[in-house]
């Protein structure tokens, strides 16, 4: 097991916009995310790391669901052995599929996973792009094409991947430790106070 590698951020010396955001999140998931903290110790990567985080998953647009955007976290983070994101983002997707068992599915090999052919297609293309991004051709985007996704989801499915593979280099650089709460999301009822 690693250990952290870098403090994590004191969130009462952190500046205005990076504590209003990390107690937004707070507020909403029950607990701070370490990524958070971890995050806020370097504030222009921090704005910069959560900008394209939010441009990518939490879009409007396009054919990939919240849901979608998640398995493919998880799917990825897993071969890169990211301990933090396959659970953090392993709990957002039992929430989001309403099916406590898919994550663990999808981490440990989704291609037995209770998932939809359209989600398979999605994730061998992410697998691709994952591991080997220079074997992508024509055929690669007909198969996607097949399931209804076009050219600007895979790009989604690319820039998810690509950002995912950043922060899942920076989590195993940090030592960075997924909060416990996270094991238990999506899998039993979660306390209202």
């Amino acid at each position: 097991m690693s250990s952290m590698r870098y403090p994590y951020a004191d969130i009462d010396d952190v500046e205005d916009d990076i504590r209003e955001t990390i107690l937004a999140v707070s507020e909403k998931s029950g607990f701070v995310p370490n990524v958070f903290l971890s995050l806020a110790r370097r504030p222009v990567e921090f704005r910069a790391f959560f900008a394209y985080y939010d441009a990518l998953m939490e879009k409007e647009t396009g054919n990939l669901t919240k849901g979608d955007r998640e398995m493919i976290v998880t799917a990825t983070s897993a071969v890169n052995n990211c301990l933090y994101c396959v659970v953090a983002h392993g709990a957002v997707l039992r929430i989001m599929e309403k099916k406590p068992l898919v994550a663990d599915q999808v981490a440990v090999n989704y291609r037995q996973a209770d998932i939809t052919d359209r989600q398979m297609a999605m994730l061998d293309f992410a697998m691709t792009v994952c591991t080997e991004p220079w074997a992508l051709d024509d055929a690669d985007f007909a198969a996607l094409a097949e399931h209804g996704f076009d050219d600007e989801d895979a790009w989604d499915i690319g820039a998810i991947t690509g950002f995912f593979g950043l922060s899942n280099r920076m989590a195993h650089v940090g030592g960075m430790m997924p909060n416990p709460e996270f094991y238990l999301m999506g899998r039993v009822p979660r306390e209202r106070k």
